[in-house]
């Protein structure tokens, strides 16, 4: 008969879960407004790219 597998203490699960803790957001600030902006992403404020306008923002 086989010996049943040891217990995992907690500190063993707490100590691999420490990996999945949220990353702050890289932000860089937008060329035309100065606001903040992800990167690779229109400024929600200006609808600028990397200093030229790619989208015009409709005013509904």
């Amino acid at each position: 008969m086989s010996v049943p597998p040891k217990r995992r203490t907690s500190s063993h699960g707490r100590r691999r879960a420490s990996h999945h803790a949220l990353k702050p957001a890289k932000l860089s600030a937008c060329a035309g407004c100065g606001a903040a902006v992800l990167p690779h992403r229109l400024c929600p404020n200006c609808s600028e790219y990397q200093k030229a306008a790619k989208a015009k923002k409709e005013v509904a």
